[in-house]
């Protein structure tokens, strides 16, 4: 299965950015996690999505996670199941081949941290799931090493741990960041990237209340314009705007890990 895969297309949408200057085992009380099968067609709940949101109508790009709308792309898998941890503290729906896999949370990480890592049937890496995470600054960002970025979908998700302090309520996002290519990622976040479409890096990132920990579910923490040298995946790479913008109106790989991320439930 190929990520990245994107045709051409949405001429109009090109045009505005570039004249913007762009920018089922139940745990039985044994510890593991709990599955539950769902037979829910593809279009069931979770996929009520934003559409792209690459400009303004005057064209300027739209800050992270401040517009949604409706996607066009639907998830194309027909059978679904609910993860859920032995302590009933996260849980969220994925494609039925798929594999959700509990690991060691990060170092320095809260007690009680939760880290799923997402694989689709072949193997291949999806996303992560980390909860319990603490705290931490976003490194320094000049006006120098600034980067025009573009979010191409937000759309509204429930995350009730969330810092209600933050700059702007929990999102399931898609955005790209202009580099030598046009570098983008998905994930949960309530933190606007930058100012004027501008960032050093979009971060997916839900931040928590103090003591609890920030949470974060999406394919990388963090995406940034890479240097040629750089290894970019699992963050996603575009040769165009309009290829970026296809992957995620058009793309069902986006459509189905979409679905999955506004899946997400945190017991507070």
């Amino acid at each position: 299965m190929n990520r990245n895969r994107a045709a051409n297309g949405i001429p109009v949408l090109a045009a505005i950015l570039l004249s913007a200057g762009l920018v089922a085992c139940s745990d039985e009380g044994k510890g593991g996690p709990v599955w539950t099968a769902d037979s829910a067609s593809a279009g069931a709940s979770g996929t009520e999505s934003a559409a792209p949101s690459g400009g303004t109508p005057s064209g300027s790009p739209t800050p992270s996670g401040s517009s949604g709308g409706t996607a066009t792309a639907v998830p194309t898998a027909e059978r679904w199941k609910k993860y859920s941890d032995a302590g009933q503290k996260v849980s969220f729906e994925l494609p039925e081949e798929w594999i959700a896999q509990s690991v060691a949370p990060d170092a320095g990480s809260f007690p009680g941290a939760l880290k799923v890592e997402v694989k689709d049937g072949q193997g291949e890496y999806i996303a992560t799931l980390h909860t319990g995470l603490r705290p931490a600054k976003a490194p320094a960002c000049s006006a120098k090493a600034k980067r025009n970025y573009v979010v191409l979908s937000s759309v509204p998700v429930d995350v009730p741990h969330a810092d209600t302090d933050a700059t702007i309520s929990p999102r399931v996002v898609f955005r790209v960041i202009q580099g030598y290519k046009y570098f983008g990622s998905y994930g949960i976040t309530n933190l606007v990237a930058g100012t004027d479409g501008k960032a050093c890096e979009l971060r997916n990132l839900v931040q928590g209340p103090a003591g609890k920990g920030d949470i974060r579910f999406g394919d990388v923490p963090a995406v940034r314009a890479y240097a040629t040298d750089e290894k970019v995946a699992p963050a996603k790479s575009f040769d165009t705007l309009d290829q970026a913008a296809k992957y995620v109106e058009q793309g069902t790989d986006f459509a189905n890990v979409q679905r999955m991320l506004l899946s997400l439930r945190v017991t507070p």
